[in-house]
């Protein structure tokens, strides 16, 4: 973009009060940045509310628009305006796709065939090794992993795609000089490097709650579906979801035990209509994609030990424990400390253990 036509973008896209609906408005009725700036006051005011038009009339913040002009020249800075050869296609399938998009590394991947992964913050171990290892299998396949850089599954996700040929994708919901959580700074700077971060909202935008939502929509319309591994059923994936079905993109939900909270949300997809998932080629097949090389079950073996045995597949608690194998508590607790320090359990909150996936 042309470093005029990008300031005429920032003007017109800066402007505090005047949001995309407005935005687009203004470009339907003058067909770029650069005539609505230069419209007369009667012009604006034929298209936009007395509220807006004296927003629009103080213009935008010229601090603003200078700090995101020396953002850009930073190597792997870029904005995408509507027009850009490089702004996502999928997003110009949804109702409202943003303006302007601030994105930080690989821009290419935005125009690659994605698959949304996206659940709770607070994930079971099983649950992120589910999602870590989905990501892997369909990020190997080509499907570049697309999620929101929140904790739990999301950041389980990211890791799974990242070094496959699909990588991932981090929508977020704050400006891109910052990260929130800030557990996820390392994280976030890996996806810089090797995949991108996303974001509609301009620099300096810290986190608000209302923005979050906002951000699910494009989680969604990047992607061919959103798959669901561990929600509660107000989990805020469930929204991600539900853009989903609005976009005509496909809902794709992982079953888990009927006593887990986390459980229900995905329970709940799948009683509304969402395709029950159990491998990386239920997904790949779902879209239309083909298979991968190997299977990816979800199911966990049984082995020759017979306390994992005894677990199943469940969280269960001591006393389930104590009652399925015979062992004395003081036995069974030295057991799973073995078990945990090698990696095959996991201690959850609640005094419960979860026998790992693949273990």
């Amino acid at each position: 973009m042309a470093d005029a036509n990008l300031e005429d973008w920032l003007r017109f896209s800066l402007v505090s009060g005047i949001g995309g609906a407005y935005q687009r408005r203004l470009l339907k009725a003058f067909g770029s940045p650069g005539a609505a700036l230069g419209a007369s006051s009667g012009a604006i005011s034929a298209v936009l509310p007395a509220s807006a038009v004296a927003a629009w009339r103080t213009g935008a913040d010229p601090g603003a628009i200078a700090r995101t002009l020396d953002w850009v020249d930073q190597p792997g800075n870029h904005v995408l305006a509507l027009g850009d050869e490089r702004y996502p296609t999928p997003l110009l399938e949804t109702a409202d796709p943003p303006t302007v998009l601030y994105a930080k590394g690989r821009v290419d991947l935005l125009q690659t065939p994605s698959i949304a992964i996206v659940g709770s913050r607070n994930a079971t171990p099983q649950g992120r090794d589910t999602a870590r290892a989905f990501a892997r299998a369909l990020g190997s396949a080509g499907l570049t992993i697309v999620s929101g850089l929140a904790l739990g599954i999301d950041a389980a996700a990211h890791e799974g795609g990242l070094g496959t040929p699909g990588s991932t994708v981090a929508v977020v919901g704050t400006g891109l000089d910052v990260v929130y959580p800030a557990r996820n700074r390392d994280l976030a700077h890996r996806i810089a490097a090797d995949g991108v971060l996303l974001s509609e909202f301009s620099l300096g935008t810290g986190a608000i709650a209302a923005n979050f939502p906002r951000r699910n929509r494009l989680i969604s319309g990047l992607s061919r579906g959103v798959l669901v591994v561990e929600a509660a059923i107000r989990s805020g994936s469930l929204s991600t979801a539900r853009f989903a079905g609005e976009q005509g993109r496909e809902v794709l939900a992982i079953p888990g035990s009927i006593h887990s909270p986390l459980s229900r949300g995905c329970h709940a997809l799948i009683k509304q209509g969402a395709k029950l998932v159990e491998s990386a080629e239920d997904v790949l097949e779902e879209l239309g994609l083909g298979v991968v090389g190997a299977s990816l079950p979800v199911a966990v073996a049984t082995t020759d030990d017979p306390l994992l045995d005894a677990m199943g597949h469940d969280p269960c608690d001591l006393d389930a424990l104590v009652a399925r194998t015979g062992l004395a508590i003081d036995a069974l607790q030295v057991r799973l400390a073995e078990l945990e320090l090698d990696g095959v359990v996991a201690c959850l909150p609640g005094g419960r253990f979860q026998r790992l996936p693949g273990r």
